[in-house]
């Protein structure tokens, strides 16, 4: 059964929750409501369990005991904003180059201006998230001991259900303190062997911590169930491993120790187990993800039976706004909220939606002109639009016009009037001043060559191709364009090789154009055209001005960059407006077969928090820093499946001599943005706060800044420090 059925029955729990840490003045009353059950009477219903169990994994997404608000876990923060989803996000992605938000709700600007403090309420509100999960995990494991559940007389089978329930508790905790350890190092700690009620718990070392989130791992790894096995939603020994290739991928970063070779043995693990990738990227972040196959362990949420203004409610309307259409992301919001930076667009090689210009079309410019007034267009000599030009002044003018009729008759005018006109007496091709209208037998795009000093002209119907060693025709044979009467422009898209093109009409050579400044300005007979790369190419021929120019760009490779553009500048001067800074458009509320959710405000998409892809990168980072038990061209391999999918396998791979760190961060990038990874990723990297690299508004500044080394971890809140004299500030706070 879909563990998302469980959600709307975790309203009993309130007395369950909480052993204080003695720091949390908000958690140290049990209950909140009076009139709740106490853990004695909840405890005896063998039920109630694995109910308990669902809400210690809604924690992770839910605000409190009932949806979408009214009765919240922790005070001290809006509800809708205190849900751990939420806050883990901001925390990951509004620190960064992935994410930008228009709100500036009390300090939460701090976050992009890498300028928080101890008295920032949004890292409270994540530091008391990560120990209330612990602290009502805690209680689920000391209320499910050998002893008690011996007093409660439960079977022997209900007695093994519940130990599979503990192991999943105990995962849940060590994600926690795996996040307590990311975001702040040393922490207090307690466990289930620590008292129930108010007391002062010591700090653990960052190393301590990090060897019982271990020890944890390690210890429950062969009591979960297998890959796969379990119920959606829940953890199993697939999401063990991950969290134990994280744990070791970040050894350096959190305790000084290589761990690469253990993070290589889990990805191992992972990869070789039951998943695999989802055929299209796009599905892994839509209401119906559920169905994906390379999802590990998600946080799941449910339109019906899990509302909340956090999770996916906040990431999904929160980044619905401008021009953009809610329904077509399948909700009815519209919040205005997050956007990105240019920083990750530019990670791209070109934008869904907004190709990348490889050479752009030149602007109209102004020459001499003559008219060509005709029954085609009314006989209007002041029409701009059915003009040629004299790119030389030199009275040699040419010019291209599309004429739908057979039998059409026009004349030549200088200027927009009759004053001074030119026909032809004979239809030799001679001009005479005041002469015959001019028939042109066929409809077509023609070519209009007039030289005025001889008094002379002709007229040529084309249509055009590309022609050149890039061209699957190579030099013999043409391509052929297709001629697009809305824009009056001649388009193709085609693979092309590295080689040349040129523009030539009517399989001959008499008519062709090539640049000979590599400008986007076409000259007749012109140089070749150089073609870089292998790859899909539009490109566009404009013979509609009197300059004759032309556009080669790079349709939509990279499938995973999804942005919304209309309306939208790349940069921004102004986080407050919505406008500036792309939206990212990767979760929506609908299903593959573009149904939206069971609820337009809540949506019914979870979020992949583990999934396959992630431990394929983890696995060639951790051989590319010296891990052993891998290879660069097994690590090359799992980039290149990432990237096949991505490219819809054109154009995308790599080599083993390409891989390095740097491909594998902008890689991370590419593949998980938005996906609560990015301030872990660049901690690591040593490229988070004191760096040459920076993105737009780090450090509060348009171009962006270093920042100071002491913002890799946050500060342990002020509130804390002030009523725990066991705690030290971490440094620079």
């Amino acid at each position: 059964m879909n563990y998302k059925t469980y959600l709307n029955k975790i309203l009993i729990l309130s007395a369950v929750l909480l052993l204080s840490t003695g720091c949390f003045k908000d958690l140290e009353t049990v209950p909140i409501d009076p009139d709740e059950q106490t853990p004695n009477i909840v405890y005896e219903d063998f039920d109630s369990y694995k109910q308990i169990l669902a809400k210690i994994y809604a924690g992770l997404a839910l605000s409190g005991q009932q949806g979408p608000a009214g009765q919240p876990d922790i005070v001290g923060i809006d509800e809708g904003f205190s849900t751990y989803m939420r806050q883990y996000f901001k925390a990951q992605e509004l620190t960064t180059d992935e994410a930008v938000i228009a709100w500036n709700d009390g300090n939460l600007y701090d976050y992009h201006d890498q300028d928080w403090d101890a008295n920032n309420e949004f890292v409270a509100a994540m530091y008391n998230r990560i120990f209330y999960q612990v602290s009502l995990i805690n209680e689920f494991l000391r209320q499910s001991s050998d002893d008690l559940l011996n007093q409660r007389g439960f079977t022997d089978s209900q007695n093994a259900e519940i130990a599979g329930y503990r192991a999943e508790a105990r995962f849940m905790r060590a994600l926690s303190y795996y996040h307590g350890l990311d975001f702040f190092r040393s922490i207090p700690f307690v466990t289930e062997d620590d008292p129930v009620g108010a007391f002062l718990p010591e700090q653990t070392s960052a190393t301590d911590l990090f060897n019982f989130i271990e020890s944890e791992l390690l210890a429950v790894e062969g009591e979960l169930m297998e890959p796969g096995a379990n119920e959606y939603g829940r953890a199993d020994k697939g999401a063990a491993w991950m969290l134990l290739s994280k744990l070791y991928l970040n050894a350096d970063t959190y305790i000084g120790t290589d761990r690469n070779s253990d993070c290589i043995t889990y990805c191992d693990k992972v990869i070789n187990s039951v998943y695999s990738l989802d055929e299209q990227y796009d599905h892994i972040f839509l209401a119906d993800n559920h169905l994906s196959p390379e999802i590990i362990f998600p946080v799941i949420f449910d339109g019906v039976h899990s509302q909340t203004w956090g999770g996916m409610t906040f990431i999904i309307n929160g980044s619905i706004g401008g021009g953009m259409n809610p329904g077509d992301y399948g909700s009815n919001q519209n919040w205005g909220g997050m956007r990105t930076t240019s920083k990750l667009v530019q990670k791209f090689t070109d934008i869904q939606g907004d190709p990348i210009f490889i050479l752009e079309p030149n602007a109209a410019q102004t020459f001499p002109q003559l008219q060509v007034p005709g029954g085609y267009q009314g006989w209007d000599p002041a029409n701009e639009t059915t003009v040629i030009g004299s790119i030389n002044s030199d009275g040699v003018y040419e010019g291209y016009l599309n004429l739908e009729n057979d039998n059409t008759e026009l004349k030549f005018t200088d200027g927009p009037a009759w004053d001074v006109n030119w026909g032809d007496n004979g239809a030799d091709g001679t001009l005479e001043p005041g002469g015959s209208n001019i028939v042109v037998p066929e409809a077509g795009y023609h070519r209009f060559l007039v030289d005025i000093n001889a008094l002379s002209y002709t007229i040529t119907k084309t249509n055009w191709g590309l022609v050149g060693s890039a061209t699957p025709g190579g030099w013999d044979t043409d391509t052929d364009m297709t001629y697009n009467s809305d824009n009056n422009t001649w388009e193709i898209t085609l693979n092309l090789v590295p080689g040349e093109i040129k523009f030539r009409a009517n399989d001959e050579w008499e008519i062709n154009y090539g640049d000979d400044n590599a400008d986007g300005s076409l000259e007749s007979g012109g140089a070749n055209i150089a073609i870089s790369d292998a790859a899909e190419y539009t490109i566009v021929l404009y013979l509609n001005q009197t300059n004759f120019t032309y556009s080669i760009k790079r349709p939509s490779t990279d499938k995973r960059g999804m942005f919304f553009t209309d309306g939208q500048t790349l940069e921004i001067d102004d986080i407050s407006q919505f406008a500036q800074g792309y939206a990212v458009t990767k979760y929506k509320n609908l299903t593959q077969d573009g149904q939206p959710g069971s609820d337009l405000t809540f949506p019914d998409t979870d979020f992949p928090l583990f999934r396959l892809a992630d431990a394929y990168l983890m696995y060639a980072e951790a051989v590319v820093r010296g891990g052993s038990g891998g290879s660069a061209g097994q690590a090359t391999d799992y980039i290149n499946e990432l990237r096949n999918r991505a490219f819809a396998g054109v154009g995308g791979t790599i080599s083993e001599g390409e891989l390095n760190l740097d491909l594998i961060l902008d890689e991370r990038a590419r593949e998980l943005y938005w996906e609560g990874h990015r301030r872990t990723d660049l901690v690591r990297f040593g490229k988070f706060s004191n760096t040459t690299d920076v993105w737009p508004w780090k450090g509060k500044v348009k171009e962006g800044i270093p920042t100071s080394e002491h913002l890799d971890i946050f500060p342990i809140p002020a509130a804390d420090i002030s009523a725990n004299p066991n705690l030290k500030q971490n440094d620079g706070y």
